[in-house]
């Protein structure tokens, strides 16, 4: 049963008993007068009133927002605090450990910021307590009471410091322990298999260092393990760094999540063999030798994340024998053999990359994973190195969405069977030597949101197809694929830029650094849907369209080092999300606009041209910004592209070098889940 129907089970009897209760008790709930002082204690504590509270809301604070009493004493007994995302900012107060009738407090997705009153882990009746996503900070208290909790989220806030070592003194009952995204260091101290009733347990993105006890791979009932983002290293089993083949205490285990760690050695063999395992994500740490996955025994497993290491043999013949294996990332390892045959027969397989794994014979990888029916996602850059890119039409990929074949200097012109991939939402091919004119088919690519062709040799005239496709055009339409993370690393910075998921991939026109010509078609201005605009070291002439000014959601336009002749429109100061702008080396005059975002580009956006800002005394109607244009530019141009074909084989990481991560499958068992199961359950039985 999924967790929503799940839910509503247990929404629907709690109902039936809380109104058995309020029924009973009705008439009977007055706000005991601690209780009140208490949570007056505790508003006053906030820098702004909390909607719904205070004496002139209620005499009776049972009858404030959020707040839940107990009348089976006769009294009214607060047990539920429930403020999560009221924007409340300010500090917690000592006055919480007054109310020792309280089970569940929810003060997640704020602004609070403060230590963490001792007082509050010493509420003998505590089940659930959430303070994750605020600003909490320093040390957790040294010592707790807290023989009832069940679910403890600390998560996404401040906390440094050692993890307490009360953890599993006295919390044996805790079923949820999410302690991640915080500054916790030094080592994971003993006891947490003493936790037997644990099923989450989270300690991702900390400082933390050292080994990992084994007595957390005594957790029979852990369900999710999540160490990812730490320092972890030292002894571990049998090997130092390596990973402890002692999974088979875990029967459990769906998810087992340590990227970015300094882990050794090979996979498991336990681990190999876990039919309960969904989610497996060994990204970016040092593993070695040949993966070893047993998909017989492997029912279960969904998501498969090896890619950052440093496996080397052949690629996994037995993969397609993982029949509910839908999302695979190897990238970033040293493969000695080509995609095998056996993937033909890969019908699950939604989303994969190979990416920078020193693959050759593009065509046969072509050629085999067509046949995968449902494949999505497909990432291949950083391979096949100075080989040809297959152009024929007998190719057939009806289902793909993403499609990336960047940085591998690959030749030949636009595939045709890229035509026939009529769902394809995000399309680069980037970083190559593909010549040739872009076909007018491109507007047949209705959904496309993301097309980069730049670092290529295109020829001709920009397709005026292009600025009719629907993808740029409604903002209502966005990439529907599975959640990934990819990092795009530009001109050799390492730095790059990020995004969690391809869904925040910003609508995007990428053309520049070809030898493309004619004019800027003024249809440019119906992409409302684009963020960046990119056509820079072309050969495009004519004026800048005042149309552009209709691309509302523009936050990059580079029009430089081109031949572009006339003067910046006016119009374009309406584009207020504006935040990078390049014209520079054209054969442009006039004044820059005023106003708008252009008071804050820098004069490098102006440069090579005949520009001026009238409100400086020196360029005024006759000076232009350093640089030389025309003819001139052309052999700069000429130079920088040489330049930057240098610069790409001295390099092989530029440009368009992804590394995949994929994040939480949407179906595991969440913390938010687990805590809506426990909060009814503790209102049932409190109604009882």
């Amino acid at each position: 049963m999924g967790c929503r129907a799940l839910l509503w089970v247990v929404v629907a009897v709690s109902w039936l008993c809380i109104q058995a209760r309020v029924l009973h008790s009705q008439g009977l709930l007055e706000c005991s007068s601690s209780d009140s002082q208490a949570l007056l204690d505790l508003m006053s504590n906030f820098e702004s009133p909390v909607q719904g509270w205070g004496p002139n809301v209620s005499a009776n604070c049972c009858d404030w927002a959020g707040v839940l009493c107990d009348g089976s004493t006769g009294l009214g007994r607060v047990v539920e605090l429930a403020l999560a995302s009221k924007k409340l900012t300010g500090s917690l107060s000592d006055s919480l450990g007054q109310l020792d009738q309280l089970r569940f407090l929810n003060l997640s997705h704020n602004l609070l910021k403060s230590t963490l009153p001792e007082s509050l882990l010493r509420l003998p009746k505590l089940q659930i307590l959430d303070l994750s996503y605020n600003e909490f900070f320093g040390p957790v208290p040294a010592s707790a009471n807290l023989p009832s909790l069940r679910v403890f989220n600390i998560s996404e806030n401040s906390f440094n410091g050692s993890l307490p070592v009360w953890i599993c003194t006295n919390l044996t009952g805790i079923q949820v322990l999410n302690l991640a995204v915080n500054y916790f260091s030094d080592v994971i101290p003993p006891g947490l298999g003493n936790c037997s009733s644990l099923q989450n347990l989270s300690l991702a993105m900390n400082n933390l260092r050292g080994g990992i006890s084994e007595d957390i791979f005594t957790l029979g009932h852990l369900v999710q393990l999540s160490l990812q983002k730490n320092l972890f290293s030292g002894p571990l089993g049998s090997g130092i760094g390596s990973i402890p083949d002692v999974f088979q205490n875990m029967k459990k285990l769906q998810y087992f999540i340590i990227q970015s760690n300094g882990f050794k050695g090979s996979i498991p063999f336990s681990l190999s063999n876990l039919p309960s395992l969904k989610f497996l994500n060994l990204y970016n740490n040092s593993l070695t030798g040949t993966i070893v996955l047993n998909c017989s025994a492997l029912s279960s497993l969904v998501t498969l994340d090896l890619g950052s290491n440093n496996f080397s043999g052949p690629i996994p013949e037995d993969l397609p024998n993982c029949q509910q294996l839908q999302r695979v990332n190897l990238a970033r390892n040293k493969f000695t053999t080509p995609i095998p045959q056996s993937f033909k027969n890969f019908s699950s397989l939604v989303y994969l990359s190979i990416s920078n794994s020193s693959l050759s014979n593009l065509s046969s990888a072509l050629g085999i994973l067509q046949h995968c029916e449902n494949l999505t996602v497909l990432l291949l850059t950083l391979n096949y190195f100075n080989e040809e890119l297959p152009g024929g039409a007998s190719l057939s990929f009806p289902k793909l969405k993403v499609l990336v074949i960047a940085n591998g200097q690959l030749t030949g012109s636009m595939p045709q069977w890229v035509r026939r991939c009529t769902r394809l939402q995000l399309l680069d091919l980037s970083w190559n030597r593909l010549g040739g004119m872009i076909p007018s088919w491109i507007g047949d690519l209705q959904s496309l949101i993301y097309l980069d062709l730049s670092n290529n040799s295109f020829v001709g005239e920009i397709p005026k197809e292009i600025t009719r496709l629907s993808g740029l055009i409604d903002r209502n339409l966005s990439i529907a694929s599975p959640d990934l993370q990819v990092f795009i690393r530009r001109n050799g910075s390492v730095r790059g830029l990020q995004y969690n998921r391809v869904t925040s991939f910003p609508p995007t026109v990428n053309l520049g650094y070809n030898a493309l010509n004619g004019s800027i078609w003024p249809e440019f201005g119906n992409l409302k849907n684009v963020h960046i605009l990119d056509l820079t070291r072309n050969f495009l002439s004519g004026s800048i369209p005042a149309s552009l000014s209709g691309m509302t959601s523009l936050e990059t336009l580079d029009l430089s080092y081109n031949n572009l002749s006339g003067s910046i429109p006016s119009s374009l100061v309406h584009l207020t999300f504006l935040s990078k702008f390049g014209v520079a080396y054209n054969n442009l005059s006039g004044p820059i606009p005023k106003g708008g975002q252009f008071p804050t580009f820098p004069s490098s956006s102006f440069e090579g041209t005949k520009l001026w800002d009238d409100n400086d005394p020196f360029h005024a109607g006759s000076q232009s910004h350093p640089g030389s244009v025309g003819q001139s530019q052309n052999h700069s141009r000429s130079a920088n592209h040489a330049m930057s074909d240098i610069s790409l084989g001295m390099t092989i990481g530029v440009a368009f070098g992804m590394a995949i991560g994929i994040v939480l499958g949407t179906t595991r068992i969440s913390d938010s889940c687990l805590c809506e199961i426990i909060r009814f359950y503790a209102r049932v039985k409190s109604s009882m």
